[in-house]
């Protein structure tokens, strides 16, 4: 009985070391990570510079800092993809004032579920934040702010179907009900009725009667689509569009957001990049000078190019 006891018990001691060494040797399935991540940030910057140059011109510096922060969640059927995106520019010309380039803080984070391994379509739901950090101005005017930090801020919240397609690097994302909501926390801005919110009413006097309204909420549809894919060696386009029509207040007039970037990796450290960010939305009426005085014209396209050269740093 105890030869068998003292058995039972070495058997037991070397059944449980083994396991443990393997344990060790080869990780529990639920130890392995299903969420991957990737952290950029860059920093642009271009200059140039005159002395006693016979074809005149101004010298001037811009530099540009940004940020990409990707979490991502994918197993067997579920995907859930987080990204912040985070740019702010200035410029600096001889005789002119410092002036903001770029501005943007954006959010975004979609959710899909999808019945099997092998279909490309999944039950999706999106949310996007975008604002900015600091006032802007249409320059050369300065005195007055023609947007700020939550004025205006932009949240979309819907649900749709999302077609995701690896090999061609394709995504188009369908949702028949969103959810819109326009902040426009600063009230001067909400009593001009600015970014499409209910403006302040006044009597003949000029007397407040009532504040302007400091957010709008309106329900569409929301197609977007993105697209990235190295062209050539070195060479990555990326494309993302997305498109938005409310169904109460003129369906079928579009707003759009439009931005195309072209990557030339020069090696690990230093890109160069091409880009070009077009926006249109008929609640954003243009400001422009005026015999001095800054005046409200009606919506126009907006439209940024972008040529810079920086350094990327890449972490985990």
């Amino acid at each position: 009985m105890r030869l068998f006891f003292k058995s039972s018990v070495f058997v037991l001691l070397f059944l449980s070391q083994l396991s443990f060494s393997q344990l060790i040797q080869t990780k529990l399935p639920d130890t392995i990570s299903h969420w991957e991540q990737k952290n950029v940030v860059g920093f642009d910057i271009s200059q140039i510079a005159f002395m006693n140059w016979n074809a005149g011109g101004n010298s001037s510096v811009s530099g540009l800092l940004k940020g990409n922060f990707v979490r991502k969640y994918s197993n067997n059927n579920i995907k859930w993809l987080n990204e912040l995106i985070v740019r702010y520019g200035v410029n600096k010309q001889d005789g002119v004032e410092l002036r903001k380039t770029d501005d943007a803080f954006q959010v975004n984070s979609t959710f899909g579920y999808r019945k099997d391994t092998i279909s490309n379509w999944y039950h999706s739901a999106k949310f996007n934040f975008n604002t900015q950090f600091t006032n802007g101005y249409s320059y050369p005017n300065t005195d007055k702010a023609i947007s700020k930090l939550f004025a205006p801020a932009y949240i979309f919240l819907g649900i749709g179907a999302e077609y995701v397609n690896k090999e061609k690097k394709l995504t188009v994302y369908l949702s028949p009900l969103t959810q819109k909501t326009t902040l426009v926390l600063d009230q001067t801005l909400a009593n001009q009725g600015a970014f499409g919110v209910d403006k302040a009413s006044y009597d003949v006097d000029g007397n407040l009667i009532s504040k302007g309204k400091k957010s709008r909420t309106e329900l569409g549809v929301l197609v977007t689509s993105g697209y990235k894919k190295e062209l050539w060696k070195n060479i990555t386009f990326e494309n993302r569009m997305s498109l938005y029509s409310d169904y109460i207040n003129n369906f079928g007039n579009i707003d759009m957001d439009w931005q195309m970037q072209l990557d030339l990796i020069v090696n690990e450290y230093v890109r160069a990049n091409i880009g070009t960010h077009l926006i249109y939305d008929d609640d954003i009426k243009a400001k422009e000078e005026f015999a001095g005085e800054q005046i409200t014209v009606g919506p126009k396209v907006q439209l940024k190019q972008m040529l810079g050269i920086g350094l990327v740093y890449n972490f985990k």
